[in-house]
Parts: structure tokens; sequence; C-alpha cells
């Protein structure tokens, strides 16, 4: 970028070289023919303050730029090596290979990653397989589980309702017919017992009806024992299993559910961790599949062919490595193609500072290219630089906005990119304002003057001037409409008259444009000669510019098209439908 910049204001400061000895030719001219004549007011050095209007543009250079361009990087993520590259310069269509790079390494990452991704499939698919299994196993044992629960609880339900109820009607029956028993064998014995006085039966039978009352009567005490047993033991012990067999049973599913639970987390974790090892793989796979497209760029639109190394003019910061050839090693990301839309083009031009803001977006604009220098393009102005960029280390206190123009009509020209070139951006227009050339105009400090004849010559008379271009300049003050008024510079024999001047720089100033002279010993510039832009202060004799301010220490000096005669041109013109219509 410092040596484009640097070139652009070589380029510059020859631009203003010619402009200064054309100017200076014309002065010295008008000067010689001025010299030959005998009467003031003849010749062809004589003008006349005229009422009308004239254009007002910025002279500026640059270089031609396409409006959009694409960059061909290498998009690899590692170093790459040149197997084949497009020539510099050829026109491409969109498809045409324009690049192509070693990608040996690639194919064989890329045939490894295919048989990487069928391992990880295979693993993928074993892993769903076991899950699926786990899953069936544990809907299996909570099958079984849950018919244990089942199990139980109509073992409960049966006892609470079934076995208790029996036991105990059991018992009670039991328990009745003891008794009903024991109070027969009683009463039967003591029938035996009158019997036996009476001689009705023997001893024997007496003996068997008592054994038999005792028999009952035990009977009946185990039958109410049994009772007794059960609802303080059989009772609790039954209620007790039967509710421990029904808790068991639901605790049992519970940890079997915990258990199978933890086994199919363990087979679903296991999936997915190889489904995620075979996403893996697959993306690996296809970054490099995708890597491998990279190896061969094609165009995406049509374009000229250009290389980044021409861009950058073959500098770069350790050594000229050249244009990029077959072999040539290339690092991640760097650019080695551009291809940009000529259809399409802007002129790039660098504006002073000081004059930056007289540009807005949509001003008319005339663009000329040292490649074909006989043809005028026209164009508007589409941007203008959000930053200012500095002048570098030759010159720090320079600052430069880039405005760019967008050309029209530029189709089959041929032009192309870095293309230097001049502009013209009309800025604005002075309507029906008194105005004459700019070299009938002097300055000493801030007086400006004007030699008007006078008899056999010239006098001074002070003018105020108002806005202007490098060819016209408004007055405001002293003079009137068809006053004549001297186009050069007079000898001093031929000034008649003077006015007063500020003190210490009494005497003729220079024509607007160049630094005057002092008489009294003041250097007068020779014919050609040309004076490099310098500050100045308001106390000495400075050029007459655009304005009746110091000029900056880089002056972009306003300028139209030279008209013929006191026509404006068609290109004026142009711009003076422009500047209406906005």
């Amino acid at each position: 970028m410092k040596q484009k910049s640097v070139r652009g204001q070589v380029g510059l400061l020859i631009v203003g070289l010619l402009v200064a000895l054309g100017l200076s030719g014309v002065v010295a001219l008008t000067m010689r023919r001025g010299a030959s004549s005998n009467e003031a007011g003849g010749g062809s050095d004589i003008a006349t303050a005229r009422r009308g209007e004239f254009q007002i543009s910025l002279p500026v250079s640059g270089e031609l730029a396409a409006m959009n361009q694409i960059e061909i990087r290498n998009r690899l993520d590692t170093q790459a090596i040149i197997t084949e590259i497009v020539a510099e310069g050829k026109w491409v269509n969109t498809g045409d290979v324009l690049l192509k790079l070693n990608d040996d390494e690639l194919r064989n990452k890329v045939k490894d990653g295919i048989d990487e991704v069928n391992v990880a499939e295979a693993a993928a698919i074993a892993a769903a397989s076991e899950l699926d299994i786990t899953i069936k196993e544990r809907e299996s044992e909570l099958a079984k589980a849950d018919l244990a629960i089942r199990l139980a609880e109509l073992a409960w339900k049966s006892w609470e309702e079934g076995e208790d109820i029996s036991k105990r009607k059991e018992l009670a029956l039991a328990v009745e017919t003891a008794r009903k028993n024991a109070e027969r064998l009683r009463d039967r014995f003591k029938a035996s017992a009158a019997l036996l006085e009476k001689k009705y039966i023997s001893l024997d039978e007496y003996k068997q009806d008592e054994i038999a009352m005792i028999e009952a009567n035990a009977e009946l005490d185990k039958a109410v024992l049994d009772v007794e047993l059960y609802e303080k033991y059989q009772y609790e012990q039954d209620k007790a299993k039967k509710s421990s067999d029904l808790e068991q049973a639901k605790a049992e599913r519970d940890r079997t559910q915990q258990s199978l639970d933890a086994k199919v987390r363990s087979a679903q974790s296991a999936l997915d961790s190889k489904k995620y090892q075979l996403e893996s793989k697959r993306e690996r796979l296809r970054l490099q599949e995708q890597q491998l497209t990279y190896c061969t760029q094609v165009a995406p639109s049509p374009g000229l062919v250009v290389y980044t190394s021409s861009l950058d003019g073959g500098f770069r910061w350790g050594g000229d490595d050249g244009p990029p050839q077959v072999g040539t090693q290339i690092y991640p990301n760097q650019t080695v193609i551009v291809l940009p839309d000529t259809s399409k083009m802007v002129a790039a031009v660098k504006v002073s500072e000081s004059l930056s803001g007289q540009i807005k977006v949509g001003q008319f604009a005339t663009v000329t290219s040292d490649a074909i220098p006989d043809r005028v393009l026209e164009g508007e102005v589409q941007s203008v630089g959000v930053l200012a960029e500095s002048g570098g280390w030759r010159d720090p206190n320079r600052r430069d906005y880039t405005v760019k123009i967008l050309l029209y009509g530029i189709e089959d020209l041929g032009l192309k990119p870095a293309m230097r070139c001049k502009a013209n951006i009309y800025v604005g227009r002075v309507e029906e304002a008194l105005h004459i050339p700019v070299q009938a105009v002097f300055q000493s400090g801030s007086t400006a003057y004007v030699y008007v004849p006078q008899g056999t010559g010239y006098a001074q008379r002070k003018v105020t001037l108002g806005r202007s271009s490098e060819l016209f300049t408004e007055v405001v003050e002293g003079l009137n409409e068809g006053d004549a008024i001297l186009l050069r510079e007079p000898e001093a024999s031929e000034i008649v008259s003077r006015i007063e001047l500020p003190k210490g720089r009494r005497g003729e100033g220079g024509p607007r444009g160049r630094r005057g002279g002092a008489p009294g010993g003041a250097e007068e510039k020779p014919e050609g000669a040309v004076e490099q832009p310098a500050e100045t202060s308001s106390e000495e004799p400075t050029a007459a510019g655009t304005t009746t301010t110091p000029a900056p220490a880089e002056p972009s000096t306003p300028t139209v098209v030279a008209p013929s005669g006191d026509d404006i041109s068609g290109i004026e013109r142009k711009a003076e439908t422009q500047c209406n219509h906005r």
C-alpha cells in the first residue's frame, strides 16, 4: 500500500508539472504577443469580463479497479504445492479450471477415513443390538416381577378372605363339637354311675364311660387351646408371611428395575458413544472430501485472471517469490488469483483532505485512462472514503481520501485494473456571475488585482474574488461586465498606475496559480519554470487559487475541461445537466 501511495503521489506531481508547464507556456506566449503590441488593449492578450456561468471541478488521479472481484485462495488447512495454474491475463468463463493443488496425501486420508467410518458403523450397529437385547431383557424381568407381585397380592387376599376365615370356622367347629361331646359323655358317665349302683352295668362299662368322658374333656380343652394358639400365634404368623411375601415381591421388582435400567443406560451410553464416534469420523471424512475438492478450483464467474503477486507489485517482506507457478508452495488462506469483473469498473482516485468535503455521492465526473487517453469516460461518484490515508514517510502530513467513481460505457474498451487514470469531479456550478480568466488575476498577500488598459499602458485595479475554477474566477467587486483586462503580467514600463499594496509587499504580485515577483529586486521565474506548492502565510504574495484563503501544503486545484472560446464543452453541458438534476 505504501508503494502504491508513492506511485500515486508521483503521478499527481507529474500531472501538476505538465499543467504548470502548459500554463507557463500560455502566459509566456501572451507576454511575447503583448510585448509586440504598441497600443494597450490590442492583441490576443486582452480578455473581457463577462457575465455567465462556468463549472467547477476537481482534477484528481488514481487507478482503475474492478467494482467486484473474486479472490481465489488456498482453502486447504495445510500448505500445498501447485500442480496446475491458469496463465495470467487469460479471460476465463464460469467453470474453467484456475488452480490445481497436489492431492495425493488427501486421497490417502480419504481412503483411511472411509475404512474408519465402516468400522465405526459396525460398532454402532453392535451397540444398537446390545441395547435392544437389554431393553427386551428388562421388559421380560419386569414382567416376571410384576407377576410375582400379583401372585403375592392374590395369596394375601386368599388368606385374608378365605384361609383365615375357614381356619377360624374350623377351630370354632372343633371347639363346639368337643364341648357337645364332652357334655354328652359327662351325662352318660353320670347315667352309668346310677346304672352301676343298680347293677345294670358292669364296673368295666362304667370305667369305659369315665374314660370316654375324660377324653372328651381333654378334646374340648385341646380345641379351645387350638383357638387360642391360632389367635395368638398362627394368625399373626400367617399374616406377617403373606404381607412379607407381597412386600418382598414389590421390593424385588424395584431392585430388578433399577438393575435393568442401569444396564439399559449403560447400553444406551455405549450406543451414543459409538454413534458420536461414527458421526465424528463421518464429519472428518466429509471435511477431508471437501478439502479434496478444494484441490481443484474453478472460476465461479467470468473474469480476467490476475495473479496476486502482480497486484502487490512483486514486493513482499522477506523477498520476492515471483508469480505462482507449478511447484510453488502456498500457505493456508493465501490468495493466489484475483478475478476482477471488468464489466463494472471504478476509478479509485485520491482527493486531498482539504477538498474532500466538496465531494458528494452522485456527482458527475469524467475519467481518462492513460491506456486510452483520447477516450473520455463518464461516471459518477459512488463512494467517498470514511478515513483518510497517510501520505507515508515521504509526506507524513498529507492526508488523502479515496473516492470511487463508477464508470459508464466501458464495454469492449479492454480496461484492466491498476491502469492509471485522471478524472475531473464536477463539484458545482457558478451561475450568472461576472467572471474572468484566472491568468488575469494577480495577488499580493491578501490583495487581488488585475491590469486594465489605460491610455497607452495598463493600470492596476483591486478586485474582490469569489468562487473559481482553474480557468475562471468570479469577480464580486472591482470590475463591470465588458471591462477589458490583461491576461499577462505587463512590463514595468507598461504600468501607468498602481494600487496601494500591503506594507512591505508593494508592487506587482504573481498571477493566480504562481507566486508573484515583487518589484525592486524580487526574483522572477523564467518562462516554463514550475513552482512547487508551498505553505504561505497571509502576509506573503500567494498564488490566487480557488478561494482567497492560503492554500494547503499540497492542494488539488479545482479545474474544468477547457472550453472552446467562451462556450462550455459537451462534457461541461453533461455536468451542468447532472448538477441541475441533483
